[in-house]
């Protein structure tokens, strides 16, 4: 049995080129400024993410750990998210790629996980 790629939903504040790059790789991006749900709040972001089975990849550590939080005591499924510090868009790109190679959509479901795990 093959284990599923991860597909992601970049938020707001992710270098905007790395839905670029990271396609052009083979990989399942989208950005979610490239919908027409930007500005959305972090519940509709992840409940959008969670629809299309995408894990998030977000800067927002503070938001994003409440509300999964939330959703875990809620007893509701993501497909992961993916928290991170701001990073220059090389290393983002290398450490995103080697999470990629790394873990399996179902690795990443219901889990938080830090992208610098993944350096």
């Amino acid at each position: 049995m093959t284990s599923r790629p991860i597909r992601l939903l970049l938020d707001e504040h992710i270098w905007f080129g790395l839905t670029e790059a990271l396609t052009q790789h083979g990989h399942d991006v989208v950005h979610i400024l490239n919908t027409e749900q930007r500005g959305i709040d972090d519940e509709r972001l992840l409940a959008r993410a969670t629809s299309e089975d995408r894990a998030v990849l977000t800067y927002n550590a503070r938001h994003f750990v409440a509300l999964v939080r939330r959703w875990y005591e809620a007893g509701r499924d993501h497909a992961g998210v993916i928290l991170s510090i701001s990073l220059p868009p090389g290393e983002l790109l290398k450490q995103v790629e080697r999470l990629l190679e790394t873990l399996s959509a179902d690795d990443l479901r219901n889990t938080v996980r830090w992208l610098q795990e993944f350096r």
